[in-house]
């Protein structure tokens, strides 16, 4: 089947052939004007934050999720900062979801790295967190524990021990997903890497039995682990795809990425898959299909990637091809599949993407986009694009800020470490990050390092919105119901 490269121009037309599918890179001179339904580009002020004055050991937030009312963040902290006041915080920490975005009294304490966090559909009064810890709240509890809402205290009656790391979890309405480098988990070794907990008990149900195993090798490859990185569920909470380092999942042939069917008595592993997945990136950077996302129906589906250049890439040489540091698109579709787009960041990481039907959002620490021409550098036509970037999500073009004079991405955030997590509500686009590098920008403005939300026209309707200072100005009538 042959591909073709596809220059965006002026028109950035997408053309499809019968009977072959055509991958579109998104090169220069091919940015659009944002289509309005997108999240705003300057977020608003007064989210938690990490303290800039300090950045050794640097403070992440890894992701952040919310159930009900209330947002969760968890990741590498000890201190949270919101207006005058300071708040210890080990490793996890909640926020009121809406301005004035207030912090919570929930401070369980995490003795190490929390990497994810998950709720059941609708059931808020516990959280269940993986990551590299051995106790909370000075009990022991390895790698993996559920937790009070209410108390933060240890939740007992769900076992809390993994051999190693976990490194994602998420919640279905009788099954908690995790993943990690672990073998064995809760006294069970029957399903390594991947497994499914009872929501009560933390014993594996054995709804997953996928027999995980590989892992990348290739000339001068550096050392790496089978393991199960991330996960992104479908909108419809049918379908799962799973990131990591593996070469084969449920008797298939599997690299980076696999969907997984969960709508049934078992989990089962999907048709989907694609010939570019099994491609290889720079020695040091084996495992690159960070994250995934939906579109909104569920046809659609967005990864975000690191791994600098192809392998077998001779120096010098462009335009790039494959996958590495890059945004993608892919059909859904349960066959293999070819891109349907690629848009290189020019040997700049993406650790995160969300969408919704306007826009793929993409993040991590980019210089910038459409750049198949450049590697370290700006190629001809590329356009810069730092932390957070927005895109066409039928060609992969970005969207510009036409009022600077010279056009860059419509949104911006600094660099840092990079853009860990990504979560759209029906408010706007959570941003989780850091503070590596004094990193405290985020759409324009300052003062946002860890947690950046942009939200959407419609989610301040009602209330004055000044762009200049990104301010969340309620009106008068309800800040006295308030006081009362």
């Amino acid at each position: 089947m042959n591909r073709y490269r596809v220059a965006l121009g002026a028109g950035l037309a997408l053309c499809a052939l019968s009977g072959g599918a055509q991958t579109a890179t998104a090169r220069g001179r091919g940015g659009l004007q944002p289509p309005g339904t997108g999240v705003l580009p300057t977020p608003l002020r007064g989210t938690p934050h990490f303290s800039t004055a300090v950045e050794k050991p640097v403070e992440q937030v890894r992701q952040l999720v919310q159930c009900g009312g209330t947002m969760y963040a968890v990741g590498t902290f000890w201190q949270i900062l919101q207006g005058s006041r300071v708040f210890e915080r080990h490793n996890a920490f909640s926020f009121k979801a809406t301005p004035p975005f207030t912090m919570t009294s929930w401070a369980p304490d995490v003795n190490g790295t929390v990497n994810s966090i998950a709720f059941r559909h609708g059931k808020c009064s516990h959280a269940y967190i993986g990551g590299s810890f051995t106790s909370v709240n000075g009990t022991k509890a390895t790698n993996i524990a559920a937790i009070s809402t209410w108390t933060g205290a240890l939740v007992n009656t769900f076992a809390h021990h993994a051999s190693a790391t976990v490194e994602t979890v998420r919640a279905l309405n009788r099954h908690i997903l995790v993943g990690g480098f672990y073998t064995s988990i809760n006294r069970s070794s029957a399903n390594p890497y991947m497994t499914s907990l009872n929501p009560k008990t933390g014993r594996d149900d054995r709804f997953v039995h996928l027999r995980i195993s590989g892992h990348y090798q290739y000339p001068r490859v550096g050392n790496n682990l089978t393991r199960v990185y991330n996960q992104a569920l479908s909108h419809s909470g049918r379908l799962d795809l799973v990131m990591g380092d593996f070469t084969s999942v449920g008797g298939k042939k599997r690299q980076q990425i696999f969907m997984l069917r969960i709508s049934g008595h078992k989990a089962k592993v999907t048709r989907w898959t694609s010939r570019d997945f099994s491609s290889h990136c720079v020695t040091d950077e084996p495992f690159y299909i960070r994250a995934a996302s939906w579109s909104p129906n569920d046809r659609t589906i967005y990864i975000a990637t690191t791994g600098r250049n192809l392998a077998s890439r001779p120096g010098g040489v462009f335009p790039l091809t494959g996958l590495c540091d890059a945004a993608a698109a892919f059909p859904a579709t349960k066959t293999s599949v070819q891109p349907i787009w690629i848009n290189y960041t020019g040997c700049d990481s993406l650790y995160s993407t969300a969408a919704d039907a306007g826009t793929a959002y993409f993040g991590g620490h980019p210089r910038w986009s459409m750049n198949p021409d450049g590697c370290n550098h700006p190629g001809p036509g590329s356009y810069t694009a730092k932390g957070i970037q927005g895109l066409s999500p039928t060609t992969g073009a970005l969207y510009l800020n036409a009022n600077k004079s010279k056009p860059s991405g419509y949104y911006e955030s600094s660099r840092g470490v990079g853009a860990d997590d990504m979560l759209i509500t029906h408010a706007g686009l959570w941003v989780a990050s850091d503070n590596f590098g004094n990193s405290q920008w985020c759409g324009f403005l300052s003062g946002l390092s860890g947690i950046c939300f942009l939200p959407y026209p419609s989610s301040i309707s009602g209330h004055r919105y000044d762009a200049d200072r990104a301010t969340h100005i309620t009106s008068a009538s309800t800040a006295r119901r308030r006081s009362r």
